[in-house]
């Protein structure tokens, strides 16, 4: 047991690829330009979650002083910034060499067509508009980084017979076709990528769900129950761990040696 909590609360294990059993690759940095405290630390919460190294400024002028210091793989750049818009921000990196090809998605409260077409006009990769899912965000950041930088998200996770295809929504095991939802789909994505990592309910809620989730914790057991039972076959090991009082794990010696998994019902 004690195995599996320093495994939670290991860095290495949240690094995008890790389930692949390779040398981890190096975790996507991302810049957050953002003024709304309590939205920036949420961003970087769920961000942190997924394996990402976030690193946070609330003014514009703030982020062309970080951009020359540090290069990001991706830019979430608030429109509406003290010291120097976003707008100006995301016109300035498209203007010089060294920035004119990094990722941005902008954040703004303007969802008119017109503000759209400007944004994406003026540079931006892809627009949001708030209030916004965050785990659509986050697929937003984990597609625009597939696109972009290839080499530092996996697009495939796979860990002894189990398959995941990110790219083309599609699990595989043993050569079949695992048939999923989309939660768990997102729910088998998120523990592949930190295998051994335990995760509560509801840190579970707040990544694959999204915080603003009003569903009870318990709903967490049904789709692991669901994502299980897909999973796996008479006669197969269960990948899913659960930690009693804890919650559940992707199992870190899955497809590494033989053994059963400690399922718990």
């Amino acid at each position: 047991m004690s195995d599996i909590h320093a495994n939670a609360d290991s860095k290495t294990d949240g690094r995008p690829g890790a389930a692949r059993g390779l040398s981890p690759t190096p975790a996507p940095r991302i810049l957050i330009v953002e003024d709304e405290a309590a939205l920036s630390m949420l961003l970087a919460y769920n961000l942190e979650a997924e394996g990402f190294v976030v690193d946070r400024v609330e003014r514009g002028d703030e982020a062309e002083i970080r951009l020359s210091e540090t290069m990001p793989d991706l830019v979430i750049l608030d429109w509406m910034l003290p010291g120097v818009s976003g707008l100006e921000i995301c016109r300035r990196m498209r203007a010089r060499e060294a920035t004119r090809s990094l990722p941005v998605i902008m954040l703004t409260a303007r969802g008119e067509e017109s503000e759209r077409v400007r944004g994406l006009s003026i540079g931006a990769d892809d627009y949001v508009v708030k209030p916004f899912s965050v785990p659509e965000l986050m697929a937003r950041v984990r597609s625009l980084l597939r696109r972009a930088r290839p080499d530092r998200v996996a697009a495939v996770l796979s860990a002894g017979d189990l398959e995941l295809d990110r790219q083309n929504w599609r699990v595989r095991r043993t050569g079949r076709d695992v048939h999923l939802g989309p939660t768990e789909f997102r729910l088998l994505e998120h523990l592949m990528e930190r295998p051994g990592r335990v995760f509560s309910r509801a840190q579970l809620l707040d990544s694959v769900w999204g915080l603003s989730a009003e569903i009870d914790e318990r709903t967490v057991d049904v789709h692991v129950g669901r994502l299980r039972k897909a999973l796996t076959a008479p006669g197969e090991r269960d990948p899913i761990r659960t930690v009693r009082g804890a919650g559940y794990s992707f199992d870190e010696t899955f497809g590494k040696g033989p053994g059963a998994s400690d399922r718990t019902p």
